[in-house]
């Protein structure tokens, strides 16, 4: 009886001890497989040339000058914004125009603009291909006067 306890025993552990490797071996190879996947590179597009717009500030006119790049990791994306490359610029242009100087003075308010810009360029590329696959948009100068 003693040796059959025994042999149950190590069986069960014998068990075990290929359940966890076998496991171990798969989640392993899952990360291995994750981790060379290959990924897609970011593609930046300029929009180019800079956007100036001016807009009011209390008694004077100020001016705003902006560099935009935008980033995908989708090429069907970057030919989508530059087939509709007048619709983002006029989009960009009128969001740039209805700032105010307080608005954009901090760091903050240039923060929401980026993401406001971002928001908008991402609507017009869902419009354009279904799926707004647009990542990132950086402002690659910045100038009020």
């Amino acid at each position: 009886m003693l040796i059959v306890g025994v042999v149950v025993l190590l069986l069960l552990g014998g068990g075990g001890y290929l359940f966890m490797q076998s496991r171990t071996a798969k989640a392993g190879g899952a990360a291995a497989a994750a981790q060379t996947a290959p990924k897609t590179p970011e593609i930046y597009l300029p929009l180019d040339p800079a956007f100036v717009v001016n807009f009011q500030d209390q008694d004077s006119t100020r001016y705003l000058q902006v560099g935009v790049t935008v980033m995908t990791h989708d090429p069907n994306a970057v030919q989508a914004m530059k087939d509709s490359d007048p619709v983002i610029r006029n989009a960009l242009v009128m969001l740039f125009s209805s700032q105010t100087y307080a608005g954009l003075s901090d760091t903050a308010g240039k923060q929401k603009l980026q993401a406001q810009a971002l928001d908008a360029v991402r609507k017009i590329v869902a419009d354009k291909t279904g799926k707004s696959d647009v990542d990132a948009l950086y402002f690659t100068s910045f100038v009020m006067q």
